[in-house]
C-alpha cells in the first residue's frame, strides 16, 4: 500500500467514523425503570431520542426526550435531555457501558442523575393488543 493510499484510508475511516458510533446508538430503548420506551434515531447533523411509548405518562409520547444528540467520542455522545421537573432541556453525556444498555448523565448545579436503558427489539404490544 502506498503513502497515499495509507493517508486516504485513514482520512475516510475518520469521516465514517462519527456515522458509525451514531450507529451505535440508534435503535429502540426501554428505560430500566419505568415503562418507557425512546426511539433513537440519527439525520444528518445530530440525533434526537423520541417517545414511543410511556405507560405510566402516555401524553409523553411524541416528545424528544433527547435532542441534539453529537458524538463526542469513541461510544460517547453529547445532547440535551428534557428534564421533566425544570420543563426543560439540559445538558447530558451518554456512554455504552455495554453494547446494549446504554447511560445517560445529566448534571444540574451540584446534582447529578444517571438513567440507564436497554436496547429492546421493539415496542412491546399494548396491554389492549392482548
Amino acid at each position: 500500500m502506498t503513502w497515499l493510499q495509507r493517508i486516504t484510508l485513514v482520512l475516510g475511516a475518520s469521516l465514517l467514523a462519527p456515522g458509525l458510533w451514531a450507529a451505535d446508538l440508534a435503535g429502540i430503548w426501554q428505560n430500566e425503570e419505568q415503562p418507557a420506551w425512546i426511539e433513537v434515531v440519527f439525520v444528518e447533523g445530530g440525533g434526537t431520542g423520541v417517545v414511543r411509548r410511556n405507560d405510566n405518562k402516555p401524553e409523553s409520547v411524541g416528545r424528544e426526550l433527547l435532542q441534539g444528540i453529537i458524538t463526542e467520542d469513541v461510544g460517547s455522545w453529547q445532547a440535551q435531555i428534557y428534564a421533566e421537573r425544570l420543563k426543560e432541556y439540559k445538558a447530558a453525556v451518554i456512554t455504552l457501558p455495554e453494547p446494549d444498555r446504554m447511560q445517560i448523565v445529566v448534571k444540574v448545579g451540584f446534582m447529578s442523575k444517571t438513567v440507564y436503558w436497554k436496547r429492546v427489539a421493539g415496542l412491546p404490544a399494548a396491554e389492549s393488543d392482548h
